[in-house]
C-alpha cells in the first residue's frame, strides 16, 4: 500500500458504513500482482492527500475482498468507482491520469 496517511484501507466489513459516510468516497480496486495497479498506487496516494478534508481515498484488495468486488462487478484491476450518497457515481476500468481522476471526483463535490 502506498505511504498516505489519508489513504483508507478498504475491506468487506468497513465498505458499506464508508461509502454511507458524509463525504464522497473514492476506491480503488486492486491486487499487489497487478503492474498497471502499482503504477496507479502513488495517483492515489497523492489524491488522497490532495482530498483529505473533501474525500475518503482509499484501496480494497479485490482477491482479499470478494464480496465487494462481485456486488460492483470488477472484472479487471485496477478499477477506480466514485460514490457518494451510498451509490456509485463513476467507474474507470484501466491505469488513469492523475488529471483524469482529479476531474472525475471535482464534478462531484
Amino acid at each position: 500500500m502506498s505511504n498516505s496517511q489519508n489513504l483508507v484501507k478498504i475491506t468487506d466489513e468497513n465498505f458499506e458504513e464508508l461509502i454511507n459516510g458524509e463525504k464522497p468516497v473514492l476506491v480503488d480496486f486492486y491486487t499487489d500482482w497487478c503492474g498497471p495497479c502499482k503504477m496507479l498506487s502513488p495517483i492515489i496516494a497523492a489524491l488522497a492527500d490532495d482530498f483529505k478534508d473533501k474525500v475518503v481515498v482509499g484501496k480494497l484488495n479485490a482477491e482479499e475482498n470478494p464480496q465487494t468486488s462481485e456486488t460492483y462487478e470488477v472484472m479487471s484491476v485496477p478499477t477506480v468507482y466514485l460514490f457518494k450518497n451510498g451509490g456509485a457515481v463513476e467507474k474507470s476500468v484501466g491505469l488513469i491520469s492523475k488529471d483524469r481522476l482529479k476531474d472525475l471526483i471535482e464534478k462531484h463535490l
